[in-house]
């Protein structure tokens, strides 16, 4: 792997639409600053091809999650440090047509909460990664587009509860420990505090993306968690696939502030990051054949 050598431009896009919605209490400290950084990798897993923009919107029109200015820096900072990508924040959907969005080579939904893109929107959304351009999801990035089925497929889920909540310790598996962006777990399984979503039919589906990571049900603690379903046996955490031309990327760690500074966690998604920015070649094929591919 290579360092890379390249400025972040940082745009923090204030509009009145940012009053609708409440924002995250409390401030970043010095102390947790220094361990993003401290944490953040110096090195990029692939060059890229041309200097990239990521846009990355935060805004939630449902729970506001904590970690949101956390995910803000923590992408600043591994731009910077990287050089992969400079960042632009925003906090509405207003970048949300074809002529705002040709800025940006991808986008990044940060822990944004019910979403609301009128048609207008939804399309040009739709046209930006069906031609060639990236998304990425951040833990809540899934718990959008509830009255657009079109979206929560693009995400591959819809948020239905997390009986893994914030405060335990669970047990995660890598389904593919050979796939570029498993590379920072050093081991088949792992364990993580941190708040993982339930996956929703038909929405995921290991017929429909390639799953890296998934709740390890083997651990008694997991499996045990309060309001376990047995439909709840595959659990994806991590996934990649193709939409069209384009690439998604989504993981559903980050709930809490200090993934910020869980070293691996950062890797796997800056991995991820310039998989979607088109810069870094990854499996994408899903994990288990279509009914119509199946023999």
């Amino acid at each position: 792997m290579m360092k890379l050598c390249g400025c972040v431009h940082v745009v923090v896009i204030a509009c009145g639409l940012m009053l609708l919605a409440p924002a995250p209490s409390g401030a970043i400290t010095p102390e947790e600053l220094d361990k993003i950084e401290w944490a953040m990798p110096t090195w990029a897993p692939a060059q890229p091809a041309r200097p990239r923009t990521l846009l990355v919107i935060n805004r939630a029109e449902g729970f506001v999650h904590k970690s949101i200015p956390y995910w803000d820096k923590a992408l600043e900072i591994m731009g910077k440090k990287t050089g992969a990508f400079s960042v632009s924040v925003q906090g509405d959907l207003s970048a949300l047509s074809d002529t705002g969005l040709n800025a940006f080579d991808a986008i990044c939904f940060n822990n944004t909460t019910q979403l609301k893109p009128n048609e207008k929107q939804r399309a040009a959304l739709m046209r930006f990664i069906r031609g060639g351009k990236g998304i990425v999801g951040i833990h809540a990035g899934c718990d959008n587009f509830n009255e657009w089925p079109e979206g929560m497929h693009l995400m591959g889920n819809r948020f239905s509860g997390h009986p893994w909540g914030a405060g335990g310790t669970w047990s995660i598996k890598v389904d593919d420990p050979t796939h570029a962006l498993t590379r920072p777990f050093v081991h088949r399984t792992f364990t993580i505090k941190d708040e993982i979503y339930r996956v929703t039919l038909p929405y995921y589906g290991r017929d429909k993306m390639r799953v890296l990571l998934s709740l390890d049900m083997s651990d008694p603690a997991t499996k045990g968690a309060k309001g376990v379903k047995p439909s709840d046996a595959d659990t994806g955490i991590s996934w990649v696939k193709r939409v069209g031309q384009g690439r998604l990327f989504y993981s559903c760690l980050g709930h809490n502030t200090h993934i910020t500074w869980n070293k691996p966690v950062l890797e796997h998604y800056l991995a991820g990051i310039q998989f979607a920015l088109g810069d870094l070649s990854v499996e994408t094929e899903p994990s288990v054949p279509s009914e119509s591919e199946r023999p």
